[in-house]
């Protein structure tokens, strides 16, 4: 029966033209629809990535927006942080001035000594150090059979120094700085340990001597104040 069905088929695509455009056209048609579904589906998935596509990058933005918030909330915090040490360095620096101050009108008043008065100054110093305990004064010991005053001194943290008025010649400076350094030296060995600070203050020194003293005292590692920049090389 199929083969009959077949073979009339065959003829009529031989014999009739007209029957041969529409079965033509009916396979073209068939073809062009099987690819319109292709392509139907082919858009679907497009679409389908596309919409993906676009969620994640509508959770990039999110995550950015998120980001940028953090850095903008970052930032606020950072120029607060600053404008607080900003302060805080004012009122330090206020409050150092007020006790500068002080020591000097109490000098002025009580006729203390330049010894004392370089005292009470490096005792400031160390509490801007972070050592409001600490106390400056004068130490006796003995070394190699021999009473040794040290004029500047502190245990913890562990600082000497030596106050003198004047300073008049390039062998008054060896001089001094000398006697610093034997000071330190005992010291080290006593407590087994460099002082954290070494001061030689003067309160008077010829032009020509201060930059001879300023080299020898930089030798040994000294920290040297003059006069009236006292203040100042305390706090440089």
């Amino acid at each position: 029966m199929a083969e009959k069905l077949r073979q009339e088929f065959i003829e009529l695509l031989e014999r009739d033209v007209e029957f041969r455009y529409t079965v033509a056209g009916y396979l073209g048609l068939s073809e062009i629809l099987k690819r319109l579904d292709r392509l139907e589906e082919g858009q679907r998935r497009l679409w389908e990535e596309v919409r993906s596509l676009r969620e994640e990058q509508n959770k990039l933005w999110e995550e950015v927006k998120l980001l940028r918030e953090n850095q903008s909330k970052l930032w606020e915090e950072v120029r607060a942080l600053r404008e607080e040490q900003n302060k805080l360095a004012a009122e330090q620096e206020r409050m150092r001035r007020y006790m500068v101050t002080g020591f000097k009108d109490l000098s002025r008043a009580l006729g203390v000594t330049f010894e004392d008065h370089t005292a009470s100054l490096l005792e400031v110093m160390l509490i801007e150090m972070g050592y409001p305990e600490a106390r400056v004064e004068k130490k006796h010991l003995v070394y190699e059979g021999e009473v040794v005053e040290i004029n500047l001194f502190c245990e913890e943290p562990l600082v000497i120094g030596e106050a003198t008025v004047s300073i008049r010649s390039v062998g008054d400076a060896e001089k001094e700085v000398e006697k610093l350094a034997k000071r330190v030296r005992m010291i080290e060995e006593r407590y087994g340990k460099k002082p954290m600070l070494t001061m030689l203050s003067v309160a008077r020194v010829a032009p020509d001597v201060a930059e001879e003293l300023r080299r020898l005292t930089e030798k040994y590692g000294i920290k040297l104040a003059l006069g009236k920049e006292m203040e100042e090389s305390l706090y440089a």
